[in-house]
């Protein structure tokens, strides 16, 4: 290696690149290799994620980062990359669990954007697929008789007419809906059909590339022995599945999403009002308030319908929320009177009542700072 500091630079860096290529063939040669681990996975018709192997791998991983003096959570964070991209790449290669192939599944809301990321992964695992949207004629009584899954992806404020309107069903047909809320679905759809009967909730949006560790909320209906083949290919895709009752998972809704949606709608609609400069607050904020915006521009990107119909759909919630604007208001009466100290006490209540959850956010959130940050200077 040459003595000028320049050529030495020069040298050096020449010599990341080739390493960088290196690496490149590699993760290219592992990417062959996870390929035919989805055609072989199909033909056992095993899940596209399997947890227990995955903490496995990145256990052995770290051990080994750990014996060649490197960081173990810098190989983690690659290693987990790169199976993230290998899941993609496994996701055509998905099996049916369903033994009765040539009977179809009806898709009401198969055009809608949940309802066609379902079609996709229902078709690409080959089930035949007929969608049902709002413009288009009903399908005869017959064809729907024939069905072995009928599945209710509309507006959460349509679908219990729109369950009500379905004619007799096979009696092994499974009827299961997708929405947000599931009591006044799932009593609709027992209530209609004396077959199956399953809510589902996929908690995942329509841009998502594959179900690996997706979560999918499961509530019970009637004969779940009928309806477990449907489970199993949530499974198969990927999808951790979360048994919950649907009143329950109607009472954390109206937390998860009312909550969360209104106060996200409520500060974006007040800074528009406001007429603040987003890019000036870009270009000085944390990366933890750049995410906060980012998770406002994501809602506003979407579909208004949508999240006004969530909203609305959690009318319980509604007076908690206005419990929520008194205390913010309490709380900005006490800070503008200088009650520093009731501030502080409260905070210090708040963060018991958090307990050991606060360390545990601190530490999974340091991650997504750091991708904040790579992500803001990427186009620069």
């Amino acid at each position: 290696m040459s003595h000028d500091p320049d050529q030495q630079l020069s040298e050096l860096r020449n010599a990341i690149d080739a390493t960088d290529n290196e690496l490149i063939e590699i993760i290219a040669r592992r990417a062959k290799l996870t390929a035919a681990v989805g055609e072989t996975k199909r033909s056992l018709k095993q899940p596209l994620y399997v947890p227990q192997r995955e903490r496995s791998l990145i256990k052995a991983r770290r051990s080994k980062a750990k014996e060649a003096g490197l960081s173990e959570d810098l190989i983690e964070d690659v290693i987990r990359r790169i199976i993230r991209e290998s899941y993609r790449t496994q996701t055509a290669q998905a099996a049916a669990t369903s033994t009765q192939l040539e009977r179809p599944v009806f898709v009401f809301g198969g055009r809608g954007a949940l309802g066609a990321r379902l079609v996709s992964q229902l078709r690409q695992t080959g089930y035949s697929v007929i969608t049902i949207d709002k413009d288009d004629d009903w399908p005869d009584k017959d064809d729907l008789s024939q069905a072995q899954l009928v599945l209710m992806s509309v507006p959460v404020n349509k679908t219990v007419d729109l369950i009500k309107q379905l004619p007799p069903l096979a009696e092994d047909c499974v009827l299961a809906d997708v929405t947000s809320i599931k009591a006044a679905p799932l009593n609709a759809m027992l209530a209609q059909h004396s077959g199956p009967v399953v809510g589902l909730h996929p908690m995942f949006g329509p841009s998502v590339q594959n179900l690996a560790k997706q979560l999918v909320v499961v509530t019970h209906g009637r004969q779940p022995e009928r309806y477990q083949w449907l489970l199993d290919q949530f499974v198969n895709w990927g999808a951790h599945l979360h048994e919950v009752n649907a009143d329950k998972h109607d009472d954390a809704m109206g937390w998860i999403q009312a909550m969360r949606h209104l106060s996200t709608f409520a500060y974006g609609v007040h800074l528009a009002n406001e007429r603040v400069d987003i890019k000036e607050l870009l270009e000085l904020s944390s990366p933890i308030y750049r995410m906060e915006l980012m998770m406002i521009g994501r809602l506003f990107a979407q579909n208004a319908e949508l999240y006004a119909d969530i909203i609305a759909a959690n009318k319980e919630q509604f007076s908690s929320i206005r419990r929520y604007l008194q205390q913010f208001s309490a709380i900005i009466d006490d800070i503008e009177n200088g009650k520093k100290s009731d501030f502080i006490s409260l905070f210090d209540e708040v963060s018991q009542y958090f307990g050991e959850f606060s360390g545990q956010f601190l530490k999974e959130s340091e991650s997504l700072v750091q991708l904040a940050d790579d992500q803001r200077f990427k186009h620069q």
